[in-house]
């Protein structure tokens, strides 16, 4: 059986969730018990369906290292997490963010020329998707489990594409201050709220309505701000730089947007051109595999991937990662700049034979479907 494993979040989970969140505290996932009790209700009740509006749903999955403790004693252990909020923007709670915009002027008289970025809020009623609350504990940053607990939100989003919006948005850490500090917070949301940034951010976790009652409807000129606060507008900070890397290469691209308390970038993608939501399928399970490394052999290609079942009671939802071997003849691998953006997903036919290990796992018997997102 397999030491990590992912499954869906249900109240039971409040301990373990909270000492994860402690280590980033961030909007969808703050370090307080009332807020994760909250949190979980909501992911138990939406992967149950007891929630109706499939726009309010909220999914949380946590990554469970099941021989965590001592040697002799192993206990479960969430080690990380992830998230999908089915729609941001609501009438009781717009999506508020900050277009960054370009501006251009000239004199003739002076015959000079300058470029201007400006900042205007904004807001939506009908927002997109959003994937967030990434957190992996840092001992654990090996053996690509950051890589498993973040893949795994695309294949549910195309589980159930039809919960899901056309847009998915994934809005990433900017460089902050060794205490916390917003620089771009300093320069402007503190002057208009009066708040700290720490004040802002937690009730921005409840309430984001005194954004749009305090903040100017007109553009804001950077040029007007520090040049310390203008460098952080629309960049991603040290410890998401990775996240970033990966969300370009599977097809998100920087939005011209940020976040209005601390800057944090936007970046967004059309849900059906994400690479990793078009590579996840259903596949029926024919039997175990050879055995044998990933790799392709005897006309045979063996592959890792992540495998996904839904089940009728908590946890509802449950994946590992495993080996699968495609039983019809392997197409010619790519090589060269090739390896990359939809590689993987012509390597794979409708049928797969799958480790014992995982088949055990996840309770699977031939002919049974299974959902499989193959990984690099």
């Amino acid at each position: 059986m397999h030491r990590y494993e992912i499954r869906g979040a249900v109240r039971s989970d409040e301990d373990g969730l909270l000492e994860v969140a402690t280590h980033l505290d961030t909007v969808n996932l703050p370090a307080v018990r009332e807020e994760i009790r909250g949190i979980l209700d909501a992911s138990e009740r939406s992967f149950t369906g007891d929630i109706e509006d499939t726009r309010r749903h909220q999914y949380v999955f946590v990554l469970v290292d099941r021989l965590a403790g001592t040697e002799g004693q192993p206990v479960e252990k969430i080690i990380g997490t992830s998230m999908i909020l089915s729609q941001l923007g609501r009438r009781d709670a717009p999506y508020i963010f900050v277009d960054v915009l370009e501006d251009e002027r000239y004199s003739s008289t002076l015959d000079r020329h300058f470029h201007h970025t400006l900042l205007k809020v904004g807001y939506s009623y009908d927002g997109p998707t959003e994937i967030g609350g990434l957190i992996l504990l840092p001992e654990y940053r090996r053996e690509r489990l950051g890589q498993f607990i973040s893949y795994v939100r695309f294949a549910y989003l195309k589980m159930h594409r039809g919960r899901f919006q056309d847009e998915i948005l994934a809005e990433l850490l900017p460089p902050l201050e060794a205490d916390g500090t917003s620089l771009l917070w300093e320069a402007i949301g503190k002057h208009f709220t009066g708040m700290t940034y720490p004040e802002a951010d937690l009730l921005s976790k409840k309430n984001k309505e005194f954004i749009k009652g305090l903040f100017p409807e007109t553009p804001i000129h950077t040029s007007l701000l520090s040049k310390e606060a203008q460098a952080v507008i629309g960049k991603v900070g040290p410890r998401t730089r990775g996240v970033e890397k990966m969300l370009r290469r599977i097809g998100f691209r920087y939005a011209d947007r940020v976040d209005p308390f601390d800057g944090g970038p936007h970046f967004v993608a059309d849900t059906d051109d994400i690479t990793l939501v078009d590579d996840a399928r259903k596949v029926i399970v024919t039997g175990d595999h050879s055995g044998k490394e990933p790799g392709s052999e005897d006309g045979l290609e063996i592959y890792r991937a992540l495998f996904a079942v839904e089940l009728p009671d908590a946890p509802y939802f449950r994946s590992v990662l495993g080996t699968a071997e495609d039983s019809s003849p392997a197409p010619p691998r790519p090589s060269g700049r090739d390896l990359g953006r939809g590689s993987v997903r012509q390597l794979v036919s409708s049928s797969v034979r799958i480790d014992p290990s995982t088949r055990a796992h996840l309770g699977l018997e031939d002919g049974q479907p299974v959902w499989m997102l193959p990984v690099d």
